[in-house]
C-alpha cells in the first residue's frame, strides 16, 4: 500500500512516520531526491538523494517523479520506480510530503492512502515551531503561514482519508497505525 502522511513543519509527522517505520513489518520509507545542498546529518540514500538541478530537471522530464515541487528554492521529488519496486514486493511504501505533492500522487495513484496529521491549534503549532530553533521569527511566520494554508486544501481536497490532530504523540500514532492496518485490510479484502 502507498501510504502518504502530509502536515505542516513542526507537526510531528517525521516522528510518526518513524513510528510507523519501527512498528509495521515489511514497510518503508521513500527517499526523495533533492538539489538542496547535503549537510553534515544528512546520511546520502537515507535522508535524501542529492542530485544537481539538471538531473533534477531532467528526472521532470523524464517523468521520473510521482511528484516534485520548489520549496523556499529548493527543489524536492518522489522516484517513481523506488516507489514501484517495493509496491511490487508487497511492501507499505510510505511518503512524507506536502499537500501540493500528495495532489500529484494521488492522480497519478489513486489508490494511494493519504493521513493528514494536524496540530491542536495554531496556537500550539507556533510554539513547536519556535521551540525547533532552526530559524528566525520571520522564517517562522513564513513557515506558519503556508502551514494555515496547507491546512486549508488538505481539508477541502479530497486527497486525505483521515485528519490526525497530534494533541498528544503516543496516541496520534497509535490512531495512525489504527488507520494504516484498517485501510490495508479493505485494500488485502478486495483484491
Amino acid at each position: 500500500m502507498l501510504l502518504i502522511i502530509s502536515g505542516p513543519s513542526g507537526v510531528g509527522k517525521t516522528t510518526i512516520t518513524r513510528a510507523i517505520e519501527r512498528a509495521v513489518v515489511g514497510s518503508v520509507f521513500s527517499v526523495s531526491v533533492t538539489t538542496r545542498q547535503k549537510t553534515v546529518d544528512d546520511a546520502e540514500g537515507v535522508d535524501y538523494r542529492f542530485v544537481t538541478d539538471e538531473q533534477f530537471e531532467q528526472m521532470v522530464a523524464n517523468d521520473e517523479l510521482l511528484e516534485h515541487a520548489d520549496v523556499f528554492g529548493k527543489k524536492y521529488g518522489t522516484p517513481r520506480d523506488l516507489v514501484e519496486e517495493h509496491l511490487s514486493e508487497g511492501r507499505l511504501v510510505i511518503l512524507e510530503i506536502d499537500v501540493n505533492g500528495a495532489e500529484q500522487v494521488k492522480a497519478k495513484m489513486p489508490d494511494a492512502f493519504g493521513l493528514f496529521i494536524e496540530p491542536p491549534s495554531e496556537d500550539v503549532l507556533l510554539d513547536r515551531l519556535r521551540a525547533r530553533n532552526r530559524e528566525d521569527e520571520d522564517s517562522i511566520q513564513k513557515r506558519f503561514a503556508e502551514a494555515k494554508r496547507e491546512i486549508s486544501v488538505a481539508k477541502s481536497g479530497d486527497v486525505y482519508s483521515a485528519f490526525i490532530v497530534n494533541k498528544n504523540l503516543e496516541a496520534a500514532i497509535n490512531e495512525t497505525l489504527r488507520l494504516i492496518r484498517q485501510a490495508r485490510a479493505a485494500l488485502h479484502a478486495n483484491s
